[in-house]
């Protein structure tokens, strides 16, 4: 049965990485059409240049957010390979090894 919750975990790992990458993706492409919008009525060089830094900071902000997300996947992949060592599991759910107590 681990080998089922390890599969779960790593699906749902790397459906959480896509999404990530998704919205990453997303959000680059609307800081590249915000830019143009803002270059488009800008007359200043110095506001296109602005409009510009604002594109790239947008777009850096996006890329550190996708990869604090693959990161923090990562992380609670091992953490729930790991467990919390607080106690075992038979390997079916809501039934623990252990000492004493009855059952119902």
């Amino acid at each position: 049965m681990q080998t089922g919750k390890n599969a779960a975990a790593s699906v749902k790992e790397s459906a959480s990485n896509m999404a990530a990458s998704a919205k990453a993706g997303m959000d680059k492409a609307k800081a590249t059409l915000q830019e143009k919008g803002e270059k488009m009525t800008a007359h200043d060089p110095m506001q296109k240049e602005m409009a510009r830094e604002k594109k790239d900071e947008r777009k850096h902000e996006a890329e550190y957010e996708k990869q604090a997300t693959k990161e923090h996947n990562a992380a609670q992949k091992v953490a729930d390979k790991v467990g919390t060592g607080t106690h075992t599991t038979t390997g079916v759910t809501g039934h623990h090894t252990g000492t004493g107590g009855t059952y119902r």
